[in-house]
């Protein structure tokens, strides 16, 4: 499901390499010289690869990451709200603090993502994988679960109110003081 990614030095957005865009911004997220922040608003980043990247503060709203690589990528505070990400693959990233509001995750895989404080309101996670994902303090209202495997996942503290849950596998998940 995740083979044949385009690489980054091949895709152009706004007539820049991507892959410059990810350095300049990797020198953003560490205050560095010559760093500026991704500004990928509504891009076309369908089966990309972008495992591991730094997209720290990155502005994803509205792109299109349906089938890209995202595993181990840092995407702390990254507004990724109204993006498509269905069939995504987000194993092990670090999205705390990042915004999903409105973001179509269908059949994406977060397993062992960490969400912690993460906005999902309004998102759509059909069919989702996302064992062992930490959502602890993370808004999940008015979101579809339906049919996601959340077994193990810890839902400390998460925002449920309005969120359905058909079908979703909740039998080993930690669910205290939602």
């Amino acid at each position: 499901m995740f083979g044949g990614l385009r690489k980054p030095k091949s895709v152009r957005i706004g007539g820049k390499r991507l892959s410059d865009i990810l350095e300049a911004h990797a020198r953003f997220a560490r205050a560095a010289e010559g760093g500026a922040r991704a500004e990928l608003t509504g891009a076309n980043l369908a089966r990309v690869d972008l495992s591991g990247a730094v997209l720290t503060h990155a502005n994803l709203a509205g792109a299109r990451l349906d089938g890209a690589s995202l595993r181990e990528s840092k995407l702390t505070s990254a507004d990724l709200s109204g993006a498509k990400l269905k069939y995504a693959d987000l194993r092990t990233c670090d999205a705390t603090g990042a915004s999903f509001a409105g973001a179509d995750l269908t059949g994406a895989d977060l397993s062992g993502a960490e969400l912690f404080r993460a906005d999902f309101s309004g998102t759509v996670l059909r069919q989702s994988k996302v064992r062992a994902a930490n959502f602890r303090q993370a808004n999940l209202r008015n979101a579809d679960l339906t049919g996601a495997d959340l077994n193990t996942a810890s839902l400390r503290q998460t925002e449920l109110e309005g969120a359905k849950l058909e079908g979703a596998d909740l039998q080993t998940s930690i669910i205290r003081k939602i």
